[in-house]
Protein backbone atom coordinates (compact mmCIF):
# COMPACT_ATOMS: atom_id res chain seq x y z
CA UNK A 1 0.00 0.00 0.00
CA UNK A 2 1.28 3.44 -0.39
CA UNK A 3 1.67 5.80 2.99
CA UNK A 4 -1.58 7.74 2.08
CA UNK A 5 -3.87 4.33 1.90
CA UNK A 6 -2.06 3.17 4.95
CA UNK A 7 -3.43 6.16 6.73
CA UNK A 8 -6.78 5.51 5.29
CA UNK A 9 -6.61 1.81 6.64
CA UNK A 10 -5.50 3.09 9.91
CA UNK A 11 -7.90 5.74 10.00
CA UNK A 12 -10.62 2.74 9.10
CA UNK A 13 -10.07 0.45 11.86
CA UNK A 14 -11.04 3.32 14.47
CA UNK A 15 -14.44 3.34 12.87
CA UNK A 16 -15.23 -0.46 11.96
CA UNK A 17 -17.00 -1.36 15.27
CA UNK A 18 -14.26 -3.61 16.57
CA UNK A 19 -11.96 -2.61 19.16
CA UNK A 20 -8.14 -1.44 17.69
CA UNK A 21 -5.84 -3.34 20.18
CA UNK A 22 -2.04 -2.08 19.68
CA UNK A 23 0.38 -3.75 21.69
CA UNK A 24 3.10 -1.05 21.38
CA UNK A 25 6.45 -1.78 20.22
CA UNK A 26 10.10 -0.45 20.39
CA UNK A 27 11.94 -2.26 17.93
CA UNK A 28 11.21 -3.59 14.12
CA UNK A 29 11.18 -7.41 15.64
CA UNK A 30 8.53 -6.64 17.66
CA UNK A 31 6.77 -5.07 15.18
CA UNK A 32 7.02 -7.84 12.66
CA UNK A 33 5.85 -9.96 15.49
CA UNK A 34 2.51 -8.47 15.88
CA UNK A 35 2.34 -8.30 11.85
CA UNK A 36 2.65 -11.92 11.81
CA UNK A 37 0.17 -13.14 14.62
CA UNK A 38 -2.39 -10.62 12.58
CA UNK A 39 -2.57 -7.60 14.39
CA UNK A 40 -3.42 -4.99 11.56
CA UNK A 41 -1.13 -1.63 12.93
CA UNK A 42 1.79 -1.09 14.97
CA UNK A 43 2.48 1.68 17.30
CA UNK A 44 5.45 2.97 19.11
CA UNK A 45 5.35 4.06 22.57
CA UNK A 46 7.94 6.78 23.29
CA UNK A 47 8.84 5.52 26.98
CA UNK A 48 9.79 2.40 25.51
CA UNK A 49 11.85 3.61 22.78
CA UNK A 50 13.30 6.12 25.33
CA UNK A 51 13.87 3.10 28.03
CA UNK A 52 15.55 0.48 25.76
CA UNK A 53 18.33 3.30 24.85
CA UNK A 54 18.78 4.11 28.18
CA UNK A 55 17.25 7.29 28.97
CA UNK A 56 13.72 8.80 30.55
CA UNK A 57 10.64 9.21 28.45
CA UNK A 58 9.29 13.18 27.86
CA UNK A 59 11.50 14.10 24.41
CA UNK A 60 15.22 13.14 26.45
CA UNK A 61 16.19 11.25 23.34
CA UNK A 62 17.07 13.36 20.17
CA UNK A 63 14.38 13.79 17.27
CA UNK A 64 16.53 12.18 15.06
CA UNK A 65 16.74 9.11 16.86
CA UNK A 66 13.14 8.59 17.71
CA UNK A 67 12.92 9.53 13.83
CA UNK A 68 15.17 6.61 12.63
CA UNK A 69 13.37 3.92 15.28
CA UNK A 70 10.06 4.92 13.76
CA UNK A 71 11.76 4.54 9.96
CA UNK A 72 12.92 1.47 11.23
CA UNK A 73 9.66 0.07 12.10
CA UNK A 74 8.20 0.90 9.18
CA UNK A 75 10.25 -0.07 6.87
CA UNK A 76 9.88 -3.81 8.88
CA UNK A 77 6.13 -4.20 8.02
CA UNK A 78 3.37 -4.01 5.35
CA UNK A 79 0.59 -2.70 8.18
CA UNK A 80 0.26 0.61 9.03
CA UNK A 81 2.21 2.17 12.49
CA UNK A 82 1.50 5.27 14.20
CA UNK A 83 4.08 6.88 16.16
CA UNK A 84 4.09 8.20 19.60
CA UNK A 85 4.99 12.03 18.65
CA UNK A 86 4.62 13.10 22.10
CA UNK A 87 4.45 16.88 22.45
CA UNK A 88 6.26 17.20 18.62
CA UNK A 89 9.57 17.92 19.95
CA UNK A 90 9.54 22.12 19.26
CA UNK A 91 7.46 24.11 21.35
CA UNK A 92 7.34 26.65 18.17
CA UNK A 93 4.81 26.02 15.13
CA UNK A 94 7.12 26.61 12.64
CA UNK A 95 9.45 24.08 14.31
CA UNK A 96 6.05 21.50 14.66
CA UNK A 97 5.31 21.76 11.39
CA UNK A 98 9.06 20.96 10.03
CA UNK A 99 9.16 18.13 12.73
CA UNK A 100 5.62 16.33 11.28
CA UNK A 101 6.78 16.50 8.03
CA UNK A 102 10.11 14.71 8.79
CA UNK A 103 7.77 12.14 10.77
CA UNK A 104 6.01 11.60 7.41
CA UNK A 105 8.98 10.95 5.89
CA UNK A 106 9.55 7.93 7.91
CA UNK A 107 6.46 6.45 6.53
CA UNK A 108 4.61 6.56 9.60
CA UNK A 109 0.57 7.40 8.83
CA UNK A 110 -0.32 7.92 12.67
CA UNK A 111 0.92 10.27 15.59
CA UNK A 112 -0.07 10.39 19.64
CA UNK A 113 0.07 14.15 19.81
CA UNK A 114 -0.18 14.97 23.92
CA UNK A 115 -0.94 18.46 26.14
CA UNK A 116 1.05 18.11 29.17
CA UNK A 117 3.91 19.82 29.91
CA UNK A 118 6.79 19.36 32.94
CA UNK A 119 6.06 15.65 32.84
CA UNK A 120 2.37 15.96 32.24
CA UNK A 121 1.96 17.68 35.79
CA UNK A 122 0.94 21.06 33.82
CA UNK A 123 -1.39 21.35 30.83
CA UNK A 124 -1.06 23.69 27.56
CA UNK A 125 -3.44 25.97 27.09
CA UNK A 126 -6.49 24.40 24.75
CA UNK A 127 -6.33 27.45 22.60
CA UNK A 128 -2.61 26.39 21.78
CA UNK A 129 -2.88 22.90 21.49
CA UNK A 130 -5.83 23.79 19.10
CA UNK A 131 -3.62 25.88 16.86
CA UNK A 132 -0.84 22.89 16.89
CA UNK A 133 -2.90 20.36 16.16
CA UNK A 134 -3.98 22.33 13.17
CA UNK A 135 -0.45 22.83 11.85
CA UNK A 136 -0.03 19.00 11.81
CA UNK A 137 -3.19 18.55 10.11
CA UNK A 138 -2.29 21.15 7.49
CA UNK A 139 1.24 19.79 7.02
CA UNK A 140 -0.13 16.45 6.51
CA UNK A 141 -2.31 17.38 4.02
CA UNK A 142 0.12 19.21 1.92
CA UNK A 143 1.70 16.12 1.55
CA UNK A 144 -1.39 14.65 0.44
CA UNK A 145 -1.54 12.09 4.17
CA UNK A 146 -4.43 12.03 6.36
CA UNK A 147 -2.19 11.52 9.19
CA UNK A 148 -4.63 10.11 12.39
CA UNK A 149 -3.80 12.31 15.21
CA UNK A 150 -4.86 10.37 18.67
CA UNK A 151 -4.86 13.69 20.71
CA UNK A 152 -4.05 12.71 24.49
CA UNK A 153 -5.17 15.21 27.28
CA UNK A 154 -3.11 15.06 30.57
CA UNK A 155 -6.27 16.19 32.51
CA UNK A 156 -6.04 13.33 34.67
CA UNK A 157 -2.43 13.99 35.90
CA UNK A 158 -1.67 17.42 35.77
CA UNK A 159 -2.30 19.24 38.76
CA UNK A 160 -4.54 21.97 39.55
CA UNK A 161 -7.95 20.08 39.91
CA UNK A 162 -10.09 20.17 43.24
CA UNK A 163 -12.11 17.02 42.00
CA UNK A 164 -12.59 14.16 40.40
CA UNK A 165 -15.53 15.85 38.29
CA UNK A 166 -13.17 18.88 37.47
CA UNK A 167 -10.84 16.36 35.74
CA UNK A 168 -13.47 14.43 33.80
CA UNK A 169 -15.07 17.79 32.12
CA UNK A 170 -11.48 19.22 31.36
CA UNK A 171 -10.96 16.08 29.69
CA UNK A 172 -14.11 15.99 27.61
CA UNK A 173 -13.52 19.97 26.99
CA UNK A 174 -10.32 19.26 25.77
CA UNK A 175 -11.19 15.89 23.87
CA UNK A 176 -13.89 17.74 21.59
CA UNK A 177 -12.13 21.22 20.76
CA UNK A 178 -8.88 18.73 19.23
CA UNK A 179 -11.53 17.05 17.32
CA UNK A 180 -12.71 19.98 16.39
CA UNK A 181 -9.45 21.12 15.25
CA UNK A 182 -8.44 17.99 13.28
CA UNK A 183 -7.81 15.24 15.63
CA UNK A 184 -9.28 12.03 14.51
CA UNK A 185 -8.97 9.76 17.62
CA UNK A 186 -8.73 10.86 21.68
CA UNK A 187 -7.05 9.89 24.18
CA UNK A 188 -8.25 10.81 27.58
CA UNK A 189 -4.85 9.24 29.79
CA UNK A 190 -5.05 8.00 33.10
CA UNK A 191 -8.57 6.32 33.73
CA UNK A 192 -10.23 3.38 32.17
CA UNK A 193 -12.37 2.47 34.52
CA UNK A 194 -15.49 1.49 33.38
CA UNK A 195 -17.63 4.21 35.50
CA UNK A 196 -15.56 6.80 33.90
CA UNK A 197 -15.55 5.56 30.26
CA UNK A 198 -19.40 5.51 30.38
CA UNK A 199 -18.95 8.92 31.19
CA UNK A 200 -16.70 9.86 28.53
CA UNK A 201 -18.21 7.55 25.65
CA UNK A 202 -21.70 9.38 26.41
CA UNK A 203 -19.69 12.89 26.04
CA UNK A 204 -17.22 12.37 22.80
CA UNK A 205 -19.14 11.63 19.76
CA UNK A 206 -15.66 10.18 18.16
CA UNK A 207 -12.83 7.34 18.81
CA UNK A 208 -11.65 6.96 21.82
CA UNK A 209 -7.86 5.45 22.70
CA UNK A 210 -7.55 4.19 26.58
CA UNK A 211 -4.25 2.96 28.32
CA UNK A 212 -4.01 -0.53 29.24
CA UNK A 213 -3.45 -0.44 33.43
CA UNK A 214 -4.42 -3.18 36.10
CA UNK A 215 -7.28 -0.73 36.61
CA UNK A 216 -8.35 -0.55 33.17
CA UNK A 217 -11.96 -2.36 32.29
CA UNK A 218 -11.32 -5.48 30.31
CA UNK A 219 -10.61 -5.86 26.66
CA UNK A 220 -13.92 -7.65 26.37
CA UNK A 221 -15.48 -4.62 28.46
CA UNK A 222 -13.75 -2.34 26.56
CA UNK A 223 -15.62 -3.77 23.34
CA UNK A 224 -18.85 -3.55 25.18
CA UNK A 225 -18.15 -0.15 26.13
CA UNK A 226 -17.69 1.18 22.75
CA UNK A 227 -14.44 1.79 23.01
CA UNK A 228 -12.21 2.41 19.89
CA UNK A 229 -8.48 1.54 20.57
CA UNK A 230 -6.46 0.61 23.47
CA UNK A 231 -2.92 0.57 23.89
CA UNK A 232 -0.14 -0.55 26.48
CA UNK A 233 2.23 2.34 26.55
CA UNK A 234 5.46 1.10 27.58
CA UNK A 235 4.35 -1.87 30.30
CA UNK A 236 5.21 -4.71 27.68
CA UNK A 237 8.98 -2.92 27.45
CA UNK A 238 9.21 -2.77 31.44
CA UNK A 239 7.47 -6.36 31.86
CA UNK A 240 9.88 -8.00 29.41
CA UNK A 241 12.51 -5.88 31.49
CA UNK A 242 11.60 -6.79 34.80
CA UNK A 243 11.93 -10.80 33.47
CA UNK A 244 15.20 -9.82 32.28
CA UNK A 245 16.43 -8.56 35.81
CA UNK A 246 15.09 -11.85 37.35
CA UNK A 247 17.17 -13.85 34.98
CA UNK A 248 20.20 -11.54 35.81
CA UNK A 249 19.84 -12.23 39.63
CA UNK A 250 19.28 -15.74 39.14
CA UNK A 251 22.49 -15.97 37.05
CA UNK A 252 24.86 -13.94 39.52
CA UNK A 253 24.06 -15.95 42.32
CA UNK A 254 25.27 -19.20 40.64
CA UNK A 255 21.62 -20.44 39.99
CA UNK A 256 20.66 -22.97 37.47
CA UNK A 257 20.28 -22.36 33.26
CA UNK A 258 16.65 -23.22 33.58
CA UNK A 259 15.53 -19.72 33.85
CA UNK A 260 17.05 -18.42 30.63
CA UNK A 261 16.75 -21.91 28.60
CA UNK A 262 13.24 -23.14 29.63
CA UNK A 263 10.89 -22.17 26.80
CA UNK A 264 13.46 -19.72 24.85
CA UNK A 265 12.98 -19.74 21.05
CA UNK A 266 15.03 -21.30 18.81
CA UNK A 267 17.37 -19.24 16.38
CA UNK A 268 14.76 -20.85 13.65
CA UNK A 269 11.45 -19.31 16.06
CA UNK A 270 13.31 -15.91 15.68
CA UNK A 271 14.23 -15.92 12.19
CA UNK A 272 10.73 -16.05 11.25
CA UNK A 273 10.61 -12.40 12.12
CA UNK A 274 13.59 -11.04 10.78
CA UNK A 275 14.58 -9.42 7.80
CA UNK A 276 16.22 -11.35 5.08
CA UNK A 277 19.62 -10.09 3.93
CA UNK A 278 22.28 -7.30 5.13
CA UNK A 279 21.15 -4.07 6.04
Amino acid sequence: MTQSAKAQTLLALHNDGNLLILPNVWNPIGARMLEAKGFPAVATASAAIAESLGYSDGEQIQLDTMLDMVARIVRSVNVPVTADFEAGYSDTLEGLQENTLRLLDTGAVGINFEDGQDHSSHLRPISEQIERIKVIREAAERKGIHLVINARTDSFFAEGFTSEKERIEDAIIRANAYLQAGADCVYPIGRGDKETLLILRKQIKAPINVLATPKTASLKELQQLSINRVSFGPFIFRSLLAKASTMYDEIRNLGGYDIVLDGAFTGGDVKRYLIEGKE
